[in-house]
């Protein structure tokens, strides 16, 4: 029977874990160290862990020592993690009984990049299917960089999270704002933290998408080694000081991550989503200066060159926002052009929309901490749906650039 405790603790941790997929002996893992640090008087550490065939999805409260298999409280047979109401009842329960006076959910995932491309088509029309093995763990939102699944496409709403390979099934974006929307309600406000133990995940596009139900967000620039987050770690600094803040926990995570990786080329970020609808502000702005400038031969090459020099990462349709726009405006000083770039700079760092970031490994070296879509050959249908495109426009710029690129 699961030990629910009536009185409000300072913190509870929930970890939603698709490992219905090749993940799944990294799982065991991780909940092995979760239960390094475990709860405590202050602190609820629970997980729900969906594994590959053969085995049941489990819910876990999770004590320091002693085998995992003694903390499990439930048994939920099969299920889907990519059902929206699998992960709304997982947080409910949470909620209900671990009640704390903060909340870090962390979805713990193979995911897809924010593309709205159903993988799993290629699986049921039996055709290539590529994106559920290999030795990273994969976006939480795809992008159309693997274009071999083009023909998966499904509608211009969905975005791929939470895969189940079992189920063949992954929750799409208006799927999961309803989800996150639902916690807000069942909370009575924002979600402290959304950790996100996944890929490619510190955008400004995935930013804008949750930060009604979000406070903060903690994500990659670049893909993740498969170890993920090391939880022993962060939960052991939040155990011996419960009473920190979103904004101290969120920086924590990023500081134990970024210590506990030593040869990997990795990036982690903290991101404040109260400052997102700024940020756009911004970005729509120079979205604007850029579109209009995209007549004159000199600013396009400007374009195209900083472009290419950027910081780009595994899915190279993604490069670091601020490292483009700093080599933007080097090459346009005091013009419109050059304004806008500080001002999207400035709403970042410091003290603005990313609170904690760091990388390591020269090929990241000019990560700062919030990427952005930037292609240069097609732009993705799907992305004018996101809600980052609506705000900003930058979504009509990257088709007017592509076009006047094509064009030459």
């Amino acid at each position: 029977m699961s030990p629910t405790t009536s009185t409000k603790k300072q913190w509870t941790v929930m970890v939603y874990m698709a490992g219905d997929n090749n993940l799944d002996p990294n799982g065991v893992e991780d909940l092995k160290e979760m239960k390094k640090a475990g709860s405590t008087e202050a602190l609820n550490v629970v997980a729900q862990f969906d594994r590959a065939a053969g085995h049941t999805t489990k819910r876990y409260y999770l004590r320091k020592g002693g085998k995992v298999s003694n903390d499990a409280v439930a048994s939920l047979g099969q299920t889907n993690t990519g059902d929206p109401k699998v992960l709304a009842d997982f947080i409910r329960w949470s909620v209900r009984n671990y009640p704390a006076e903060r909340n870090l959910l962390v979805l713990w995932n193979h995911g897809q990049g924010w593309d709205d491309t159903d993988i799993y088509a290629n699986e049921r029309h039996r055709r290539l299917r590529r994106l559920a093995s290999g030795p990273i763990r994969h976006a939480l939102f795809h992008t159309p960089v693997r274009r071999t699944l083009r023909s998966a496409i499904r509608d211009a709403q969905a975005r791929a999270i939470l895969l189940d390979d079992n189920a063949k099934d992954f929750l799409d974006n208006l799927e999961m704002k309803k989800v996150l929307a639902g916690a807000r309600t069942l909370l009575k406000r924002k979600l402290d933290i959304l950790g996100m133990d996944a890929c490619l995940m510190s955008m400004a596009e995935v930013g804008c998408q949750i930060h009604d139900s979000a406070a903060f967000t903690v994500g990659s620039e670049q893909t993740e080694p498969l170890d993920g987050w090391p939880y022993h770690t962060i939960l052991a600094d939040l155990a011996k000081n419960p009473a920190m803040t979103a904004r101290d926990l969120s920086a924590l995570i990023v500081k134990k991550y970024l210590a506990f990786y030593t040869g990997d080329a990795v990036t982690q970020s903290a991101c404040d989503l109260g400052k997102a609808n700024a940020l756009a502000g911004t970005v729509a702005n120079l979205a604007a200066a850029l579109a209009a400038g995209l007549s004159d031969a000199q600013t396009r090459q400007r374009i195209l060159t900083a472009r290419t020099r950027a910081q780009y990462y595994d899915v190279a349709d993604n490069i670091d926002l601020v490292d483009f726009c700093g080599l933007l405006e080097q090459a346009n000083g005091s013009s419109e052009i050059g304004r806008r770039c500080r001002d999207v700079s400035n709403a970042v760092e410091p003290g603005g929309y990313v609170v904690a970031q760091g990388c390591k490994g020269k090929e990241v070296q000019n990560s700062h901490g919030v990427a952005i879509y930037f292609p240069t050959r097609s732009v993705s249908p799907l992305y004018a749906g996101l809600d980052f495109s609506r705000k900003t426009g930058w979504d009509r710029f990257l088709k007017a650039y592509v076009s006047a690129a094509h064009a030459r």
